[in-house]
């Protein structure tokens, strides 16, 4: 659960849980001249509290994830002073793209963690310092000092402590959009450079960078006379439908086309996904729970909008249903096993 937003004093020293600043989604990147942006990472969210004798790993909702990331906590040891905290990304590399399976894998490694973190190091990408050594809260400072400070800050520190970069150059930003896809960045923030950090608030707005592909609709919830969201599916190279994610809720408009499109299988019939969806199918962390859902006969192609977090033959975040398309059959879709 979030931890409650609470007004922090601008000179009381911070402490954890303290909710992050946050960001809404906008439907593209805005230009002004007191903007700047940032690349959006594909890792987890977390807060670093350089204590006197230790370092405390705080996630976006509030837990503490100290223990999973031995690698970082040791970085900041040694090369920030007590009194800092840090605003970031925890992102752990596999040649040249982020590995989001590689975080999750540290929560359930128990004994093997070492090992795991041995093999797939974690970096630490940080894009703001809400503290500075020895205690100093910096939460009414503009964006453009809490900046400059950061980067004297990390000047130098080890890579496993990475300053993210930020430019003012809309044409930038758009490249980022463009071309680093490939290396795992879902999108772009966009932040004030005169703004304060206000845990909690949504002041900052993100464009998520997507595409369109296809899936083939293999079920719906909760029912196919009112279909409000699809499970998709892809084949795999021996022809089974894989599981690969779920729509956003439908509009009632496409809600009344699918109805009309879609044929419903008995629940006794023969479906190659079980009833219900497993929790670790759907991508729930926090309360995983099965998926009850309406099988349909998995004929049905589906235009949709996607981001860059497809792993495992999985899209992680909920996909956008533009449209059926008619013209294509199962055979025309992309196999599980391709990056869309």
């Amino acid at each position: 659960m979030t931890p409650a937003r609470r007004r922090v004093g601008t000179t009381e020293a911070l402490r954890p849980p303290l909710t992050p600043m946050l960001a809404k989604a906008v439907d593209a990147v805005p230009e002004a001249s007191d903007l700047a942006y940032e690349p959006k990472w594909d890792g987890w969210r977390a807060l670093a509290f350089r204590r006197p004798d230790s370092v405390y790993l705080q996630s976006r909702a509030g837990r503490d994830i100290t223990t999973y990331f031995p690698d970082i906590t040791r970085a900041v040891t040694e090369a920030v002073e007590p009194g800092a905290v840090l605003d970031g990304e925890l992102v752990v590399w596999e040649g040249e793209r982020t590995n989001f399976a590689h975080l999750q894998r540290r929560v359930t490694a128990g004994g093997q963690l070492p090992d795991i973190a041995r093999r797939h190091p974690a970096h630490y990408v940080v894009f703001d310092l809400l503290s500075t050594p020895p205690g100093q809260p910096l939460l009414d400072r503009t964006l453009h000092e809490r900046r400059a400070l950061l980067t004297q800050l990390l000047a130098d520190t080890p890579a496993q402590l990475t300053l993210s970069p930020q430019t003012t150059d809309l044409d930038q930003a758009a490249e980022w959009l463009t071309t680093w896809t490939a290396a795992g960045i879902e999108g772009i923030v966009i932040k004030r450079l005169d703004g304060r950090y206000e845990p909690g608030r949504r002041g900052w707005q993100k464009v998520r960078a997507y595409r369109t592909t296809e899936a083939i609709i293999g079920g719906v919830t909760p029912s196919t006379d009112n279909p409000e969201t699809l499970l998709l599916g892809r084949c795999d190279q021996h022809g089974r439908l894989r599981y690969t994610g779920r729509t956003n809720p439908l509009r009632p408009a496409q809600r009344a086309e699918l109805a009309a499109l879609l044929t419903p299988i008995d629940p006794t019939g023969a479906h190659p996904w079980p009833q219900p969806l497993p929790a670790a199918w759907t991508g729930q962390l926090d309360r995983p729970q099965p998926l009850p859902y309406s099988p349909v006969l998995p004929t049905i192609v589906a235009e949709i909008d996607v981001d860059t977090a497809y792993e495992h033959h999985r899209w992680r975040h909920h996909v956008r249903y533009l449209r059926p398309r008619l013209d294509l059959t199962p055979a025309d879709v992309p196999q599980a096993d391709q990056r869309p």
